[in-house]
Formats: C-alpha cells, sequence, structure tokens
C-alpha cells in the first residue's frame, strides 16, 4: 500500500512505496442511482430523477454543550436519490499485507479513519487515495481501543500502545479534534497484566484489555485494574478507582450516563464451569466516580455487553453462542423487563475484536422508551426479515416493520425518536436505501437509495464494518484490510459515503 510522500506513518510496520496509483483505476459514477424505486414513493413506478435542488442538511443536536455527546437529528432530504458523497480506495495492495482500521467517525466536513498507528481525516466530497489526507495525527504506536462517540464540539478519544514493539502494552489515550486533527492531549494510564490462571491478574507479559468511552465533560478508560477518567477541557485525571476482591473493571459505556461493566471470578469454581465468571454493571456518577447502584447478573451469564448506558441496557449471553437476552433496568438499577431472543428468532449483535468495545452493538438501537432488533433472516430463495421494537417497561413487542422481499432491514441508531435503518436488497434488482422507522405510528420514510458498487456489496455486513450516518449522509467502512491472494485484484474500497442528488456539487 502507497502512503507517501511524506514516508508513510499508518502501517505497522511500514510497506515499502509502491509505483504511482496507475490512471485506469476504477471511476465512480455521477450518481450511484439513475433510477428509483417510485413504488415506495407512491407513484407507483420507475422514475429517471434529475438533479435536484440545493439543500441543508444540518441536524439538530438533542445537546447543545460542546463537552456533551454527539445526538443528532437527521433531517429526511430534500431528494432521496443517491450519489457519491466520499470514497477511499487503495490500488496497490500486496499479498500478505494486513492493516487494522480501527474507528470511524464523521462531521459535515470530514471523515475520520484509524488505521494501525494513525488516525487521518479526508474532506467529504472527495475520491481520496492515501496521500490525500486533509490531516494526520501520527501516533506513538498502533492504535489499541476507540470509542464510536463524539462531543457536540466533534472531539473523541483512541487508545494506543506505548511504542511499536509487539509486547508493548495498551497504556496510552489521545483526545482529538475531528475537524482539524489536532490532539488536544493526551495521557498514560496504568496495565493490568495477565497471570496463568483465570482468575486476577497476577502479573505476565499479557494484559486486560483496556477500554475508553465518552460521557458528558469526561473521558473515561477502564484497564482491568481499575478505571481512570479525564477531563476533557485540560485531560487531567477527574478520579481513578481499583478494582476490590476479586472483580475487575473491564469495558464501560458512556453517551449520556456511564455504566461500567466487572467480571468477577469464583477460583473455587472449575475454569471451564459456567459459575467461574460472573458479570456486574454498575452506574457511575461521571464527574466523580462514585458509584451509584450495582446490578449482579445471575450466575451462568456468560458474557454481557451495554448497547445503552441512558436508559439502561444490558445485552446477555445465557446459552452458547450469541446474545440470548436484553434486559431493561430501571434508574436504581433494578431489573425493569427481560426481553427472550427466542433461540435466534431475533438477533442481537455485539462487537466481538481485538478491542474491547462494551458498547458496540450495531444493530441494536435503543430509544422512543423501546429497544430494536432485527429478526434472523427468512433463509428463503428471496430473502426477507424485519425490525421489531420491545417496550422497556414490559419487554412486550411494539412495531414490526417488514422488509418485505428481496431485501434485508439492519438497525443503524436512533435519530430523535425515529429509527434509521439500512435496507439492503439482494442482487442489485432495487435499490438499496437508509430508512427512518416510526416506532409509534409504524410508517417507513425513505431517505436515501442508492445502489452500491458490486465490489463493496460486502461492505453493509455489519460484523466487519462500520456503518455511521452523520449530517445526511451514509458511510460504510471496513475494519480492518488484507492484501489479495496471488492474482487477485489489487484494488480495494476502504470507505463509501452517500448523501442526496439535492446536495450542490463539491468543488
Amino acid at each position: 500500500m502507497s502512503f507517501g510522500p511524506p514516508p508513510p506513518m499508518y502501517a505497522q510496520p511500514a510497506p515499502p512505496v509502491q509505483p504511482p496509483r496507475p490512471e485506469h483505476r476504477p471511476k465512480w459514477p455521477l450518481a450511484l442511482l439513475a433510477l428509483v424505486l417510485v413504488a415506495a414513493l407512491g407513484t407507483g413506478g420507475w422514475l429517471l430523477w434529475g438533479a435536484g435542488t440545493k439543500t441543508s442538511h444540518k441536524p439538530s443536536a438533542t445537546r447543545q454543550g460542546p463537552l456533551d455527546i454527539r445526538e443528532t437529528v437527521e433531517k429526511k432530504p430534500a431528494s432521496p436519490t443517491g450519489k457519491m458523497a466520499f470514497r477511499f480506495s487503495v490500488d496497490d495492495l500486496s499479498p500478505g499485507e494486513h492493516y487494522q482500521m480501527p474507528g470511524m467517525w464523521a462531521t459535515d466536513k470530514i471523515l475520520a479513519k484509524g488505521i494501525n498507528k494513525t488516525v487521518i481525516g479526508l474532506r467529504i466530497g472527495t475520491d481520496a487515495a492515501p496521500g490525500d489526507e486533509r490531516w494526520k495525527l501520527p501516533l506513538d504506536g498502533p492504535i489499541c481501543g476507540y470509542t464510536r462517540h463524539v462531543t457536540n464540539d466533534h472531539r473523541t478519544a483512541v487508545l494506543f500502545r506505548a511504542n511499536d514493539r509487539g509486547n508493548a502494552f495498551c497504556n496510552h489515550v489521545a483526545f482529538f479534534d475531528l475537524d482539524d486533527g489536532r490532539e488536544i492531549w493526551d495521557a498514560d494510564f496504568p496495565v493490568s497484566e495477565l497471570g496463568d490462571g483465570h482468575g486476577m491478574a497476577t502479573g505476565g507479559d499479557s494484559q486486560d484489555t483496556p477500554s475508553v468511552t465518552l460521557v458528558h465533560g469526561t473521558v473515561v478508560v477502564t484497564w482491568g485494574g481499575g478505571t481512570d477518567a479525564y477531563r476533557m477541557k485540560d485531560g487531567t485525571r477527574a478520579w481513578e478507582t481499583i478494582s476490590a476482591g476479586v472483580c475487575q473493571d473491564m469495558g464501560a459505556a458512556g453517551g449520556g450516563a456511564l455504566l461500567v461493566r466487572q467480571q468477577c471470578w469464583n477460583d473455587k469454581a472449575p475454569a471451564d464451569s459456567t459459575d467461574a465468571t460472573t458479570y456486574k454493571a454498575r452506574k457511575v456518577d461521571p464527574a466523580t466516580g462514585k458509584v451509584l447502584w450495582t446490578y449482579s447478573a445471575a450466575k451462568g451469564i456468560r458474557d454481557l455487553n451495554i448497547p445503552s448506558a441512558e436508559p439502561p441496557v444490558l445485552a446477555v449471553q445465557a446459552g452458547g453462542i450469541g446474545i440470548s437476552e436484553m434486559l431493561s433496568l430501571d434508574t436504581s438499577g433494578r431489573p425493569r423487563a427481560v426481553i427472550r431472543l427466542q433461540n435466534g428468532t431475533y438477533v442481537g449483535e455485539c462487537s466481538y475484536d481485538d478491542f474491547l468495545n462494551t458498547e458496540d452493538c450495531p444493530t441494536i438501537a435503543v430509544g422512543a422508551g423501546q429497544v430494536f432488533l432485527r429478526s434472523k433472516d427468512s433463509g428463503e430463495l428471496i430473502n426477507s426479515n424485519w425490525i421489531i421494537g420491545f417496550d422497556l417497561a414490559t419487554g412486550k413487542t411494539t412495531k414490526k416493520f417488514d422488509s418485505g422481499p428481496g431485501s434485508l432491514l439492519y438497525p443503524v441508531r436512533m435519530s430523535g425518536a425515529e429509527l434509521l435503518a439500512v435496507r439492503v436488497t439482494d442482487q442489485h434488482v432495487m435499490p438499496s436505501g437508509l430508512v427512518g422507522l416510526d416506532p409509534h405510528k409504524g410508517t417507513e420514510n425513505p431517505y436515501l437509495y442508492f445502489d452500491l458498487p458490486q465490489e463493496a456489496d460486502l461492505m453493509t455486513m455489519t460484523d466487519y464494518h462500520d456503518i455511521v450516518v452523520q449530517d445526511g449522509r451514509i458511510f460504510f467502512g471496513v475494519k480492518k484490510v488484507d492484501g489479495p491472494a496471488k492474482g487477485q485484484p489489487r484494488w480495494v474500497y476502504l470507505v463509501l459515503g452517500i448523501e442526496s442528488m439535492a446536495v450542490k456539487q463539491w468543488p
């Protein structure tokens, strides 16, 4: 992968410089979609759409303070016809190359992406390749943790290793500005080293996986042996806790509140017993570190994630594989409702990779007093599924949204009281789309129709890709990229962005 000049800073280790990009690199058409499924708009036919008119996609924030966590409300575009808003690709990958690409964030002007030991910012409205960065934030070692949260003044945080050594510990946090790539501050935090057994950390050459999240005015890092919180304004430590007894702080969820996940061990139980590990979720005051309440999960729970800290919603694994139940808690941490996924009838997915991100559950959305899940695919020749809401107070089902034959619906995030979902269609017979689902009326509102290039079909798979909706655009980004097998194409998409045809052409 060629990154110069200047010398490449993304990679670890840095790959050799390759020749300039070939001129036959695939070009993006003027619009991704010429034909729109007008039946969805109530006109009952196919129609060729024009360029539309200028419009604005300035979302209104539900939280106005700069140190609050961004919760934007998207506006329906003047035209739902999609066109390219952004592309980031490489065309000189070599067999054996491998790049971690943790974290993707968007503002109204910048798409930012983590790549090994660098965060880069690219201007939206460009067909970009390595070397076209608006800014670069080089770190002293590879990124080892990140959060999806962004403040209202467009800042976020990543964790990185102390240096490039393979056995270096993940013990640094950086807080930076997405608009200009400026590092606001960085700080180091302690390390909890893993021992040989399954109990508490006792020392060794590996470490408990740390995590980072954002909550009002505070950057919070859990590192196994405790939790450290830093003030967003200047990076000074606001508070710290040390894990006591047989429990360790292993992950946290932020946003509107702070929940810390604790993992506890019973050394008297066999290592492979379901009684060997238990979990707790603790609500913590982000300003002081005071524990407000603790919820202890039942014995036999094999994993616990936190898709929402406010309102508190937990995703637990009680069976062999995958999430089996969703739990909603009240303001005191007491159970409100249990939502059973009925042996896979409903699907909840949380991130399981090299980065501890206990709040990253890409197809679980919480809002409007409900949690929204997708159903499993029908598995028929013409595939389909649905999205369904569950009331957080009762656990009962509410509105159901059918994908219709030949497409699948995936929740993305809440936009105020509306659920944003991506519709992925089979075989490019119909356009894919971004839609808004009204959980009270049960109606579907089209936001964008588009057709991804065939080479990018797999970018809608949430297990291996990020999907971000922000400022009237939807972005699809890879979490890692590998060089091709011998004889395979060397060119690959890293990020694709779609916006409305009604947005003015970029210079």
